[in-house]
């Protein structure tokens, strides 16, 4: 196994061509930021806006492989991007060449209004002929955020294979969420033969967006064929670890609605025909509900194949709680940060494997959280409708604002 290198590996994020994205996610900061983190691998983003592409040239270097590009700190960047297909489902795409996007890019003509009015570019196919048009250029498709309401698969189908159609057996990953995880999936028995992706979906280069979530891949090198082979689990190559939220933390995980923000049980949001009947606004299914529904297959049961789920969540997030500030990016929370980064180099090795001791050393306050993090003592407000999780410190308690006034906490809801 010592021919084997692991990549901590964050396949999906957006450009500052993409709606709602910050103007500093350019190629150069992104690859500052990624060791930060602890990433090898990252992806291009939105390889197929022109005005994306011209940035990515002029910044990053090719290397012997044609798919992966890199800056002078050495993070690489597979080319990739996200699209959205007629059937208003999100897709992970990643590519062999960027002859190949250009190939791609010229067989969608007449099927995308403007390619450079967004980096994530909306199609007139539908997902079975983009997974068609993919296959012909020899690029890998899977579907994103699999189970979120807006855009997500699952949102739309039932079942990825009639999402896909002929070309379903094409598809091998997909992407779970923010408001998901592998225990959750894995409930739904046709995705057991999947490879499970754990990505941020990042719009803003700083650490608690970028690599919020990630995959820990198996690989000889960092090369387009051999992370072919972690996502197709081939020559022993795979995906060893997701590392992601809480999905408590995701903002789809609770059913809940959309105006007020109230937490609805989801019998109570069929009852209503998914409209809250004091505020009158859309509620929105939860990720957990809509799992539920699908769900074939009892909780804790596995394919053989899948590896361990990590939570995780930002280490300036745990700055701000233990330090009860509710900004991440103030001064007092960023400074702190850096002083546990100048320590021990990126945040996955404060989060996961520095010793107690150590931490000490530099905030035994923040040592103390990081720890609370580590034993899942530090607790939730759920997410749902749209808005993020929130966290809790240790043994406070929660009061939720639920539909249903006999349901206070968060053990009950």
């Amino acid at each position: 196994m010592s021919d084997f290198i692991k990549c901590n590996a964050d396949l999906h994020m957006h450009g500052l061509y993409s709606r709602a994205v910050s103007k500093d996610m350019v190629p150069n900061i992104i690859a500052e930021q990624a060791p930060l983190k602890g990433l090898n691998l990252v992806a291009s983003a939105d390889i197929l806006h022109l005005g994306w592409q011209k940035l990515f040239k002029e910044q990053l270097k090719k290397t012997a492989d044609e798919a992966i590009f890199e800056y002078s700190n050495g993070t690489k960047f597979i080319l990739g991007t996200e699209l959205e297909c007629s059937n208003r489902v999100h897709h992970l795409v990643y590519f062999p060449s960027m002859s190949k996007v250009d190939e791609l890019r010229e067989r969608l003509k007449g099927k995308c209004k403007d390619f450079e009015a967004d980096g994530r570019q909306k199609l007139w196919v539908n997902s079975e002929e983009l997974a068609g048009l993919c296959r012909d250029v020899g690029a890998l498709i899977g579907f994103a955020h699999a189970f979120t309401p807006y855009f997500g698969l699952f949102g739309k189908f039932d079942s990825y294979k009639k999402c896909y159609g002929k070309y379903a057996k094409d598809i091998k990953f997909m992407e779970l969420g923010l408001s998901a995880d592998t225990n959750m999936a894995d409930r739904i028995s046709e995705l057991h033969d999947l490879t499970f992706l754990s990505n941020s979906d990042g719009h803003s280069p700083w650490p608690n967006k970028l690599g919020r979530e990630f995959n820990e891949l198996r690989i000889k090198e960092i090369t387009f064929d051999e992370i072919k082979k972690a996502l197709f689990r081939e020559g022993r190559r795979k995906c060893t670890l997701n590392v992601g939220f809480n999905p408590l933390e995701g903002k789809y995980h609770k059913t809940r609605c959309t105006g007020c923000l109230k937490f609805f049980d989801p019998k109570d949001g069929v009852k209503f025909k998914w409209r809250c009947p004091e505020c009158k606004k859309p509620i929105k299914k939860g990720v957990d509900y809509r799992i539920e529904e699908l769900s074939d297959v009892p909780v804790n049961v596995h394919p053989d194949h899948r590896p361990d789920y990590k939570h995780i969540m930002p280490l300036s997030e745990i700055i701000a709680l233990a330090i009860d500030k509710k900004n991440v990016y103030s001064d007092k929370v960023q400074d702190i940060w850096k002083k546990f980064i100048a320590k021990f180099g990126n945040e996955i090795r404060v989060l996961f494997r520095a010793p107690y001791e150590e931490l000490q050393q530099v905030d035994e306050n923040i040592a103390n959280y990081i720890i609370y993090f580590r034993e899942e003592q530090i607790q939730y407000i759920p997410g749902g409708a749209g808005q993020y999780g929130k966290l809790v410190k240790p043994g406070e308690k929660i009061e939720l604002d639920v539909f249903n006034p006999k349901q206070k906490s968060l053990v009950d809801f």
